[in-house]
């Protein structure tokens, strides 16, 4: 007989923890019999026809973060009545994360297993609500059965700064043939030298900076995604007189055929737990610029350095793209500047894109998300 497993997540809208779930759900359809939990009736990402979905309440997208945190016991008591006989509970994504825990602590029989994605001193670090967030992370992922983390560095702060113990590091996985193939559909950029982006439009992502930087660049910028900040990179877009050399695509179900017909991939997070959009540029065979912000860049462009390293006044030339300074506007443009203007530097990362991409295939990193399963 096969075991039960359940996988709790806010939604599976574009995002990088929902990808790696819409892969998981395919990858384990055959070995397990799943059911996808979710907050929130959003599916972005295509899954298999015959994975039950079930959705816990009645939580909404535009409740504050009060109400959020008061819905957790009540969330977590129907995920308990909804969810009555699974062998394991694999949560992803914060909220998920407490909902899951709690609904142990109300008697579920489940293995709970939780995955963080971010880095949570770094991503809850301001106000009352970053507060409550990191409380909550303090006192609930202790008593999971398992916690596991996409990124050595989001292991380290939950260790360091949360004393959670014992977390094992399960990078995000990838269908790069299917990148690959996706990636040949015919599109069409504008003439020049082309960077591109891929990002939620918030401040974490600060689009913002690429923006001011390719104002002192002669080449275009493209950005996917959407978010609450569109307007305001709408107006400043104008306001700079970027029209003819900045295009916001949104939010697209096939990203990778604008970035196999870019030039370079250009990152500016100031904050990340494993940034999927680098592996899926490198599959696309792109040259990478990203800010080496904690956690995630560092540990995919530059695999061999001290992960604790982190720039601040100069750029660097890692293994496998450019990492700048966060927040450093001077640092961008030179790193810009310096992969638009050398074909050969250009060239040396996209001929050895793909072979860093591989590293994390679904195939390579399946048994370790089945082994925590099984542990």
């Amino acid at each position: 007989m096969q075991k039960k497993l359940s996988i709790l997540i806010n939604d599976l809208d574009s995002g990088g923890a929902e990808r790696v779930v819409s892969i998981l759900l395919d990858m384990l359809k055959t070995k397990y019999d799943i059911t996808l939990f979710v907050l929130h009736n959003i599916i972005f990402y295509d899954i298999p026809k015959d994975i039950k979905i079930v959705v816990v309440g009645n939580s909404k997208l535009s409740d504050s973060g009060l109400i959020k945190l008061l819905k957790l016991p009540y969330l977590a008591w129907r995920y308990k009545k909804l969810n009555i006989d699974s062998h394991i509970s694999l949560s992803f994504l914060s909220r998920s994360n407490y909902i899951n825990i709690l609904a142990k602590l109300f008697g579920i029989k489940s293995k709970i297993i939780v995955g963080e994605r971010a880095m949570p001193s770094l991503q809850y670090n301001q106000g009352f609500q970053g507060k409550i967030n990191k409380f909550l992370i303090k006192i609930l992922y202790p008593k999971a059965d398992l916690v596991f983390a996409n990124s050595k560095g989001n292991a380290l702060d939950l260790e360091k700064n949360f004393n959670i113990k014992d977390i094992k590091v399960i990078n995000n996985l990838f269908d790069i043939n299917q990148i690959i193939k996706l990636s040949k559909e015919k599109v069409k950029l504008k003439d020049g030298f082309n960077f591109i982006t891929i990002g939620r439009v918030d401040e974490g992502k600060n689009h913002q900076l690429l923006i001011n930087a390719i104002a002192n660049i002669n080449a275009n910028l493209y950005i996917i995604g959407d978010g609450i900040l569109i307007n305001e990179l709408n107006q400043q877009i104008k306001d700079l007189s970027l029209t003819n050399k900045v295009f916001l695509l949104g939010k697209q179900k096939n990203p990778y055929k604008y970035l196999s017909k870019a030039d370079c991939f250009v990152f500016a997070s100031t904050r990340e737990g494993f940034p999927n959009v680098l592996v899926e540029a490198l599959a696309c065979k792109l040259a990478l610029i990203s800010t080496d912000c904690q956690s995630g860049p560092r540990e995919i462009l530059a695999p061999d350095t001290d992960i604790s390293f982190q720039l601040y006044n100069r750029i660097e030339l890692a293994n496998f793209g450019i990492l700048t300074p966060v927040n450093r506007l001077e640092s961008t443009i030179e790193a810009m500047n310096l992969i638009k203007n050398s074909t050969k530097l250009l060239n040396s990362y996209k001929n050895r894109a793909i072979q860093r991409a591989m590293e994390f295939d679904k195939d390579r990193i399946i048994n370790d998300f089945i082994n925590i399963i099984e542990q």
